[in-house]
């Protein structure tokens, strides 16, 4: 229960719908009718959820771009013992989103906090994802450009836990060719205006729900669960280098090939494979250069081994 005392001054995080309004608990209305200032990501989206319910409270805004002027301010009418409602655009404050800052700075504070739960956009995508829900990773919006990108997912190719993210609907497309590429092909869905009237779950393998999403204009929230790695420990696949290393000597394929052979097997990028091959680069020229010096008959017993 939240306490009592309105003079402690109490810092309140109100989780409010991710679309359809009829989302919100009893509780959170009550708390909105009773706080003294109502605190909020976007003022004109809370508002109209406010106006919907007939609550009529002072707002503040509180987003990334006024942040750190806006705390100071909100801490003062904390420590006076007024109380706060900390509302976001959608779902839970502090969960990817500037209210965490908030919340840091109250707990630094010793300024008591009640979290008002309620929806939450990456608890009702994992529920109907059909991937494993005792234990996931959530990392929120990816970094935005590629190269950060690509480092996130390859520090998680390894990682069992069921991945959720969040992401812009302009680099969903890129974020799912990343994945494909980096992580190889697993389960996925795609969680568009989750609660909205066009609330859509594309769902498939990485591979197949880039199709589904074809040229289409994707808008709106979205949510990605993506599967873990399924690969039992010590079970894995040959490396790249390994893989390079059996088609290069065991085989005896030039690089070129047997680089386009490695990113076949192991579903990666020739690119990344040709990353690993510059050592075999230089042995490959230095094999060239020792054949050119042996006589014709050897030449011609080298060739043919490498053709059976």
């Amino acid at each position: 229960m939240e306490p009592k005392e309105k003079s402690s001054g109490i810092l309140y995080i109100v989780s409010t719908p991710i679309g359809n309004l009829e989302d919100i608990t009893l509780r959170a209305l009550r708390i909105l009718k009773e706080v003294d200032l109502i605190a909020a990501e976007d003022t004109r989206r809370t508002r109209q959820l406010l106006s919907h319910y007939g609550i009529h409270k002072p707002l503040l805004s509180y987003h990334e771009h006024n942040r750190r002027m806006r705390e100071e301010s909100l801490l003062e009418e904390l420590r006076k013992g007024m109380s706060v409602a900390l509302v976001t655009d959608a779902g839970t404050p502090g969960i990817s989103d500037p209210g965490e800052h908030l919340v840091r700075r109250a707990v630094q504070e010793s300024i008591p906090l009640v979290p008002i739960p309620g929806p939450s956009a990456l608890v009702a995508a994992l529920s109907v994802s059909g991937l494993p829900s005792d234990s996931f990773l959530f990392y929120g919006f990816l970094p935005s450009k590629a190269t950060g990108r690509e480092k996130l997912l390859r520090a998680l190719k390894e990682r069992a836990e069921t991945l959720i993210f969040y992401e812009s609907p302009k680099r969903l497309r890129s974020f799912l060719e990343d994945a494909s590429r980096i992580l190889g092909e697993r389960r996925v869905i795609v969680a568009r205006e989750m609660t909205k009237v066009y609330e859509e779950v594309y769902r498939g393998t990485v591979s197949e729900v880039l199709r589904k999403l074809g040229k289409e204009d994707i808008k709106g929230e979205v949510t990605i669960v993506m599967e873990g790695c399924t690969s039992p420990a010590g079970a894995e696949g040959p490396s790249i280098a390994e893989a390079l290393e059996h088609y290069f000597y065991e085989v005896g394929l030039p690089l070129k090939e047997a680089i386009a052979c490695v990113a076949e097997e192991l579903k990666v990028s020739k690119r990344e494979v040709y990353r690993e091959s510059l050592p075999w680069k230089i042995k490959a020229r230095d094999r060239h250069r020792q054949e050119i010096l042996l006589p014709a008959k050897d030449r011609e017993k080298i060739s043919g081994e490498q053709k059976t």
